[in-house]
């Protein structure tokens, strides 16, 4: 009997020592933000900010026998740029004062080449904020499928704990009806079925209307045990002898 027990608690509770193996790990998330109006909106402010300060270039280049108009032009462009460095100031009046048509082209090799790194930058941070919110996104998948792991473990552990408690309450009231008659066995083999129909009767889509039927007769049970006792308290026989 003892080897049938550890038998049938071993069948009951091997199935929790199979578990789902490792989760593929994430990804590193880059240094990005994960929103995308985030480098959205940034991208439009600094797009718009070139576009004026070149177009008022443009405007000075094709004005520039207009001097009113060329010094207006320069004004709105330094608007839309930060106060320079008073050593780039002087960089630029030393270079306007030899005017060397050969320092020019070198600037503007130079201008040409940051704007294209400064370009492949932004290119970059706009791959990395993409990448941002494709990990950010798996990691919050990953945390709603590690809850729904943990949701089911502890409806398992549940399970496995009314099928234990329902086991042992059969095995005791099997003995309790062969040794001490059915009378007293029979109501532990029935709480021993009921423990281990519990965790069917909590995920059953009814399980609403099987609580209300329970309560019901319940109350039931209850309302005619009350009515017999006090029925039987009435026609109690009156056992007092007669006065003389």
């Amino acid at each position: 009997m003892r080897l049938l027990l550890v038998i049938a608690v071993l069948a009951l509770t091997g199935c929790s020592l199979f578990r789902k193996g490792d989760a593929e790990p994430l990804p590193v998330q880059p240094p990005g933000p994960t929103k995308p109006d985030v480098v959205a909106t940034l991208g439009k402010d600094l797009d718009k900010t070139d576009h004026r300060v070149a177009s008022a270039l443009v405007a000075i280049e094709r004005n520039a026998d207009k001097p009113k108009v060329v010094v207006a032009e320069s004004r709105l462009a330094q608007s839309y740029l930060p106060a320079p460095p008073e050593a780039d100031v002087a960089f630029a009046m030393a270079r306007a004062t030899k005017a060397d048509p050969v320092d020019y082209q070198k600037q503007m090799a130079f201008g040409r080449q940051l704007a294209t790194s400064v370009t492949k930058a932004w290119e970059k941070l706009e791959a990395q904020q993409a990448e941002a919110l494709r990990v950010s996104q798996l990691k919050d998948a990953r945390i709603v499928e590690l809850s729904k792991e943990v949701e089911r473990v502890k409806k398992d552990a549940s399970a496995q704990t009314w099928t234990l408690v329902g086991a042992g309450l059969a095995v005791v009231g099997a003995l309790t009806t062969a040794f001490m008659g059915p009378r007293i066995g029979l109501p532990l083999l029935l709480c021993g079925a009921f423990c281990g129909s519990v965790p069917f009767i909590i995920d059953s889509p009814y399980f609403e209307y099987i609580a209300a039927g329970t309560l019901l007769v319940c109350s039931g049970l209850g309302l005619w045990w009350l009515a017999d006792k006090v029925r039987d308290s009435v026609n109690k026989p009156n056992d007092e002898p007669p006065q003389a």
